[in-house]
């Protein structure tokens, strides 16, 4: 078999295996006339980690695919669920954006990055949920997990893991709030896309906190380093993402001309080159979804 039929046969096993919000998918997209190398590799070479996605939001449709469905460590963007939950919660009424959340000795002692809460304090639902977006503090989500889960991180995480299945993240396994390495917590970026949607889809009233790029705390304002926002043009949120493990990862949401797309790439050796391959691939695909 030759190596072009083989490449399409990959193609379009990956998209028979990737179900996204609006079902099945209505044809098998390619990444373009070429290979996926020949589309990206003007940025930089790809990585063993490397694994990214861009979907039409409005028709489920995948334009294109690279190691989607592969599983991969998400690092930080572990909180987008974490904010959904929250997000769930609110519109449920269990909590307001008012409640206090109280910092526990180990949320305190979570590792960076973290806003450095002291055990005792507490932080309001809304700045919180501000924090996690902007500053991906670790702190923050473990004090959010043990909010919910009846004080325990770990039974936080099986809610988490049980909503993404709920959602249709099949491959999706989460065991904390934050992102923190464990060998234990891997997802997708057919899964990240999927959570990106129904983040924006589920719950309109809340999404802006994802388009927000700093948050004021005590008179203190702080900066995000989500660059994609400033880079690609129409992008309105979602959350960067690094580990060792996991590279340099992404999720962002971009509305242009009536068109919306979702795109995720994870695995990058640096955020620059991220954040580049993410502009490069919005720029070439939100042109055609619906």
């Amino acid at each position: 078999m030759t190596g072009l039929i083989a490449g399409a046969l990959r193609r379009c096993r990956l998209f028979l295996t990737l179900i996204l919000v609006a079902g099945a998918v209505s044809g098998c997209a390619t990444s373009g006339s070429g290979s996926i190398e020949e589309v990206v590799a003007p940025v930089a070479p790809t990585t063993e980690k490397y694994a990214a996605i861009v979907v039409d939001a409005k028709s489920g449709q995948m334009l294109y695919g690279a190691n989607a469905t592969e599983l991969r460590y998400p690092a930080s963007l572990t909180k987008m669920m974490t904010v959904y939950m929250l997000f769930e919660a609110m519109d449920q009424g269990r909590i307001s954006r008012t409640d206090l959340i109280p910092i526990s000795p180990a949320a305190a002692a979570r590792p960076p990055s973290k806003l450095g809460l002291k055990p005792g304090q507490s932080i309001p639902v809304d700045t919180a949920i501000r924090v996690l977006v902007v500053k991906s503090a670790n702190d923050v989500a473990t004090a959010v997990a043990e909010f919910l889960g009846g004080g325990s991180e770990a039974r936080f995480a099986e809610m988490m893991t049980m909503k993404a299945r709920a959602l249709g993240m099949s491959r999706t396994t989460f065991k904390n709030a934050s992102g923190l390495p464990d060998p234990g917590q891997v997802t997708t970026a057919a899964d990240m896309a999927r959570l990106s949607i129904l983040l924006r889809r589920n719950f309109p009233h809340y999404y802006g906190y994802f388009g927000q790029t700093e948050v004021t705390i005590g008179g203190t304002t702080i900066k995000g380093h989500n660059k994609a926002m400033e880079m690609i043009p129409g992008a309105d949120g979602l959350k960067t993402g690094y580990t060792r493990a996991s590279g340099f990862n992404l999720a962002t949401s971009v509305t242009q001309g009536g068109k919306s797309v979702v795109g995720v790439v994870m695995g990058e050796d640096t955020a620059a080159i991220r954040n580049a391959r993410m502009a490069q691939l919005m720029s070439m695909y939100v042109k055609r979804a619906q």
